[in-house]
């Protein structure tokens, strides 16, 4: 890669420091986030020159915009430390978190009550069932006894008596 003269090297950091400051006011594009690869691409400069290079002997040397890679990490960290997202995804992934917890727990709450309910309905059902048989068998003896006369049933067509 061919070595940059100091004008461009300047007029690359003013675009640089206009990327950050759009960035981290949240000004994000909807395809990027806010992450070195978005304000590399915002000042239209190559990522490569936020890292470390090294030289051909081998003994690292900063990139050409290391310091400002490393600005933009420290602003955005105290950012977040203050409780201010300038991404709105992460604060949306944030708030959809939030929402995921309370639902999952709604659920947990539905769940018990539901099985609370069965257990109510099965045993709600057994009571009745043996409350039918134990009129079955008290209807029995008086039907089978010749004391006992059973009188015809009639259909009630309306009300009788008093309702309150």
């Amino acid at each position: 890669m061919a070595r940059i003269n100091e004008e461009t090297r300047t007029r690359n950091e003013q675009a640089i420091r206009q990327a950050m400051e759009r960035l981290l006011s949240g000004d994000v594009p909807a395809d990027g986030s806010t992450d070195l690869k978005t304000l590399a691409r915002l000042a239209s400069v190559p990522r490569t020159g936020f890292y470390p290079k090294k030289h051909r002997d081998g003994t690292p040397r900063p990139g050409p915009y290391q310091h400002l890679a490393e600005e933009f990490d420290r602003r955005l960290d105290v950012l977040r430390r203050a409780g201010t997202i300038p991404d709105p995804r992460e604060a949306q992934i944030g708030r959809l978190k939030i929402a995921n917890a309370t639902l999952r727990a709604r659920i947990e709450q539905s769940d018990a009550e539901l099985a609370e309910l069965k257990a109510f309905k099965r045993l709600a059902l057994s009571r009745l069932a043996a409350q039918h048989l134990e009129l079955e068998r008290l209807r029995e003896p008086a039907a089978t006894d010749g004391k006992v006369t059973t009188l015809p049933r009639r259909a009630v067509t309306g009300l009788i008596g008093s309702c309150s």
